[in-house]
C-alpha cells in the first residue's frame, strides 16, 4: 500500500515537470515587437484636449415680501371656489349604523391588519357557537365568532362556514362616500 502512494506521488510529481516544460516552451523572450509598436505608438502627434468650462459662480436671490412687484410665491395662481353647502345637504351614504361601527366602538385586535394578510386556517364548532381560526401576519392564532372584526375596512363578520368567513366591510370610496360591500376570507389548506 505504501509503495503504491508513493507511486503516484512519482507520477504527479513527473506529470507538474512535464507540463511546465511544456509551458516553458511556449514563451518567447523576444520583446523587439513590443518595443516597435510602443515607439509607433509615442510617435503620433499628440491631440488637444479641450479646456473645462467656465463655472459661473451662484447667485443667492433674497426674496423680500412687501414689493407690489414681485408675486407671493405662496398664494395660488388662481383660486377654486367651491359652492357654499349647507351642513347635511350632502349625502355622503352614511348610515346611523354605519356611523356607530366606524366611530364609536373600541377596535380588535385583527383591524390593524390588511384582510388579505390574514389568514383563515380553519374552524371551531359545539353545540352553540362556531369560531373560525385566524392567522395574522406576525403567526399569531386567533379565534373568532360571528359579531368580531377584520381588517382595516370595518369587516364585521358575518357568517362563518368551514371553508370561508364572510364580512361585510365600510369602506370609503375615492369620492368621499361610504359604502358597504361584501368580502370573505377563504380557508387556506396546506
Amino acid at each position: 500500500m505504501t509503495s503504491r502512494i508513493q507511486k503516484n506521488k512519482l507520477l504527479k510529481t513527473i506529470f507538474c515537470l512535464f507540463v511546465t516544460v511544456l509551458i516553458s516552451g511556449c514563451v518567447s523572450r523576444d520583446i523587439s515587437n513590443l518595443e516597435r509598436d510602443v515607439s509607433e505608438i509615442m510617435a503620433r502627434p499628440g491631440g488637444r484636449i479641450d479646456p473645462l468650462p467656465e463655472i459661473k459662480p451662484y447667485e443667492a436671490y433674497a426674496y423680500q415680501s412687501g414689493l407690489d412687484s414681485a408675486r407671493n410665491p405662496f398664494k395660488l395662481f388662481f383660486v377654486i371656489e367651491k359652492p357654499e353647502i349647507e351642513p347635511g345637504a350632502v349625502d355622503d351614504g352614511l348610515t346611523e349604523e354605519m356611523e356607530r361601527e366606524i366611530r364609536n366602538r373600541n377596535r380588535e385586535e385583527l383591524e390593524q391588519f390588511e384582510l388579505d394578510s390574514l389568514r383563515m386556517v380553519g374552524t371551531l364548532d359545539n353545540d352553540n357557537n362556531n369560531w373560525g381560526i385566524v392567522l395574522d401576519p406576525d403567526g399569531v392564532v386567533h379565534r373568532v365568532s360571528v359579531g368580531n372584526y377584520l381588517g382595516v375596512n370595518i369587516g364585521k363578520i358575518i357568517n362563518i362556514y368551514e371553508d370561508r368567513i364572510e364580512l361585510r366591510e365600510i369602506a370609503q370610496d375615492s369620492g368621499g362616500r361610504w359604502e358597504e360591500r361584501e368580502a370573505a376570507l377563504a380557508l387556506i389548506e396546506e
